[in-house]
């Protein structure tokens, strides 16, 4: 649990009376605790094209469509501008930041190279993951692909910075780290979020990218395995429904790190809409119901089929999650990171 900034409620008043033939004692007020600390769990479902949420429907989607239903979206949101493979974009999920340049990330490649973010780009990249450990919140990275070591390793305890944030946390910036099987990642996940007090979890679901690679995008075998990610997020929403407490405290953040053209194998075109346009949608505490993300964020600017680069009006970017995951922790943004998406 975070350190700095709890605030704690104060105690006990006794009053004594001066007359009669006893002291008269006030009842004694019940001991009010901190105040619980809110959760995000960021999920990116690998490959999601967004017209596979609205091909199936809430009939075929029904957990999706519950978190659009009672959030607030877009369907219409972007990928780094430079890449629509894995792990640039997952990279820019946790940073903030596009790939190319001085302020990217410098993440050019798809596959775990037995490097370091920091010795890619050459200098450390601090994440989401590093704000909110230094301020002493339990964070957590579950994902099914083994590139996803990268990051992990990225952020460690040998080689994470240093903690200068209140108290010294240390360099691992990751408590809970699992690459895995969904059958098993699924339980890890609620498990996180319901009994183990994590309070920034990221979570990769596969499955739908797996079935375009093998199948094409949008065939039937890929809206089957969104389907499967569908109930991959309803277990967790399952979770929720039966602790009230952790969901009063819980948001979800959902996203995609890139679509895929109908009937391809691929999604490396960065210049093909079915690649680059994906789902943002969030979920839970202190987010409208039913709201689109364009109309709550007039500092974005919905790109219709354009891709935009950052030069100019900015659509809404799997890039912002970091900076909106930590506004939801009441953290600041990261440096050279995304916007933060408002979502109310």
């Amino acid at each position: 649990m975070r350190a700095p900034g709890v605030t704690t409620l104060l105690a006990l008043v006794v009053l004594a009376g001066c007359s009669g033939t006893a002291d008269t004692i006030a009842p004694t007020p019940t001991p009010t605790s901190a105040p619980a600390e809110p959760v995000v769990v960021a999920i990116s479902i690998d490959g999601l094209n967004p017209d596979a949420i609205t091909t199936l429907g809430p009939e075929g989607a029904p957990h999706l469509w519950r978190l659009i239903d009672e959030g607030a979206s877009t369907l219409n949101a972007r990928t780094a501008f430079e890449r629509t493979s894995t792990l640039p974009n997952h990279t820019g999920m946790i940073t903030g930041r596009h790939v190319d340049g001085p302020d990217g990330d410098s993440v050019t490649f798809n596959d775990d190279n037995g490097s370091t973010l920091a010795a890619v780009h050459g200098s450390y990249v601090p994440s989401m993951f590093d704000i909110a450990h230094d301020a002493g919140l339990k964070t957590a990275m579950f994902a099914e692909k083994d590139k996803f070591r990268f990051l992990v390793r990225s952020f460690d305890k040998n080689h994470g910075a240093e903690d200068v944030t209140g108290g010294n946390d240390g360099p691992d910036k990751i408590d809970l780290a699992a690459i895995e099987p969904s059958d098993t990642l699924v339980g890890r996940v609620v498990e996180a979020v319901t009994t183990q007090d994590a309070e920034l979890v990221f979570w990769h679901i596969k499955a739908p990218d797996a079935a375009g690679h093998a199948n094409g995008w949008l065939s039937k075998a890929y809206l089957a395995a969104v389907q499967d990610a569908d109930d991959q997020v309803g277990q967790l929403l399952d979770a929720l429904d039966e602790d009230p407490d952790v969901a009063a405290r819980s948001t979800i953040v959902l996203t995609a790190d890139h679509g895929g053209v109908q009937g391809a194998r691929l999604h490396t075109d960065a210049t093909a809409l079915a690649d680059y346009r994906i789902p943002f949608i969030a979920w839970g505490r202190d987010v409208a119901a039913g709201a689109d993300l364009y109309d709550l964020n007039t500092a974005f600017a919905d790109p219709g089929t354009a891709r935009p680069d950052y030069s100019g009006p900015q659509p809404i970017r799997n890039l912002d999650l970091a900076d909106t995951a930590l506004r939801l922790l009441d953290l600041p943004a990261l440096a050279d990171a995304g916007k933060t998406v408002r979502l109310r």
